[in-house]
């Protein structure tokens, strides 16, 4: 009574939810296992500037050393250690992300996202531990989780290759924003846990959550509808059919020598890169900037942090059926979509955090600023994330592979960046530094993509084999028709 396909899209959107409780868990547990001013060599105080300024305002005396909370032992651990801690995964992720890709599509998407879970929920249970012995030991245990968690996205891709028909593809694509919903849950959820309990209870629920979720993986997911047990031959044939013979079920490894020098891979691997510096710098420093410099305490930081990947999900789904609109009834090709929605995702979002440095204190306004840039980079379900699905139908899992890797280098480089420029002070200053380079980012890769982007299926997406010297394969015209080009004098 379900189509499967619908069930598929469920376990996607679940899928990245429990990705991003893996990912992001660090960056709210990591503020109640530190001690607040360690590392800052000239503040006398633990007193977010922000709360300073507004105690200075009704004369209060600040030069009293805050108060911290006991939510379990605290380690006295610099911010550039905590760079490091905070940007491990992504080293990992970055190592691993283009082999990734071939993986995922040489094993199938079950058992890779499968793999993966398992050994991070093993890693994540064993962080307090990793900590307790030596703050190296829960890098490295950070590094090993992003390394399998590179697997992820790229099955997700080959995944949806394979499931989503053309005229939905903007809606599975969506799925893709469950990261956004698992970070909304994620971080007011582990605060209420540090606070109640203690932060190495929010390392094991974590662990808990995705390993029950990947038994529920296993049970319901195959790699393509001719896999799967329980499809009805009416969705298998629909679905079969509405590829025209775009994608193919035959594994091969990808044409990197042609990918390397496409323009439009190129500017896909740099939109990538565009988004994901705004995402990983607030999803990395977010929590820091609203704890440490505005002052709010560990369960409203958790709340308000996550609030704009609430904002961006919403808009992303809102986005992706207006990007499936416009196609469906002709209104825009895929290219023109591409294009002009990369205003939407990454110009005004830019816009937004060159808007933001002029705020100061302003709590408010702060909050609703960088909310209303994440929930305009939703518009990246119709533009960068969907653009691999777009170039490569067949390789889709190692194209967005290539460019999710070379992105996220920003997880480790934002993270590094903030703890430099905030080594020795940390206030309002230093954080009007550090959302212009983000808007410089997110604009600089947006025009990028806008002049050198495409939303054409491109030609080494097709399979040729030789034999005898006689090239036998699929060849494609602009209007997407194939003929055997065996039958070609």
């Amino acid at each position: 009574m379900v189509p499967m396909r619908s069930i598929i899209w469920v376990m996607l959107f679940t899928c990245t939810f429990v990705l991003y409780m893996l990912r992001t868990n660090l960056s709210i547990i990591i503020l109640a296992m530190v001690e607040p001013s360690a590392g800052v060599s000239n503040r006398t105080s633990s007193v977010p500037e922000c709360v300073a300024l507004q105690q200075r305002s009704v004369n209060s005396e600040v030069s009293h050393v805050h108060s911290t909370p006991h939510y379990g032992v605290r380690y006295d651990w610099d911010t550039k250690m905590q760079g490091m801690m905070l940007g491990a995964y992504f080293w990992g992720f970055v190592v691993n992300g283009i082999p990734a890709g071939p993986l995922s599509e040489r094993f199938g998407p079950r058992k890779c996202v499968a793999v993966s879970f398992l050994v991070s929920t093993f890693l994540t249970l064993v962080s307090p531990l990793a900590a307790s012995i030596r703050a190296e030991l829960l890098i490295a245990s950070r590094f090993f989780i992003g390394l399998f968690a590179a697997l992820v996205y790229p099955a997700c891709h080959g995944l949806i290759s394979k499931w989503a028909p053309p005229a939905e593809k903007g809606k599975f694509v969506s799925a893709l924003l469950g990261g956004n919903l698992g970070t909304v849950i994620t971080w007011p959820m582990l605060g209420s846990v540090i606070e109640n309990i203690s932060w190495e209870w929010a390392f094991y629920i974590t662990g808990i959550v995705v390993l029950l979720w990947s038994f529920a993986w296993i049970f319901l997911v195959f790699d393509h509808p001719d896999k799967h047990p329980w499809i009805s031959p009416e969705e298998k044939e629909y679905i079969n059919k509405s590829h025209s013979g775009t994608v193919s079920h035959k594994k091969r490894a990808p044409p990197y020598k042609q990918i390397s020098v496409s323009v439009p891979a190129w500017a896909l691997v740099v939109a990538q890169f565009g988004n994901l510096w705004g995402l990983f710098f607030l999803m990395t420093a977010g929590p820091i900037y609203l704890s440490t410099v505005l002052g709010f305490d560990l369960g409203r930081t958790g709340f308000l942090a996550a609030l704009p990947y609430l904002a961006r999900m919403i808009a992303g789904f809102g986005f992706g059926a207006i990007g499936d609109f416009l196609l469906r009834r002709g209104l825009m090709s895929k290219t023109k979509i591409r294009k002009w929605f990369t205003v939407f995702s990454h110009i005004v979002p830019g816009l937004f955090l060159i808007i933001q440095t002029t705020v100061g204190c302003e709590v408010n306004w702060a909050i609703a600023l960088i909310t209303l840039s994440l929930a305009s980079n939703g518009a990246s379900t119709i533009t960068n994330l969907q653009n691999a699905q777009d170039l490569a139908p067949n390789f889709a899992g190692s194209m967005y592979a290539i460019a999710n890797c070379i992105g996220s280098t920003t997880g480790f480089i934002s993270p590094l960046v903030v703890g430099h420029l905030t080594a020795e002070r940390n206030g309002i200053y230093e954080w009007q530094i550090i959302f212009y380079i983000g808007a410089a980012v997110y604009i600089a890769c947006g025009l990028f993509f806008i002049a050198f982007g495409s939303g054409e299926v491109q030609p080494w997406n097709y399979e040729e084999e030789t034999d005898v010297g006689i090239s036998v394969g699929t060849v494609r015209g602009t209007d997407n028709k194939a003929f055997d080009s065996s039958t070609v004098d």
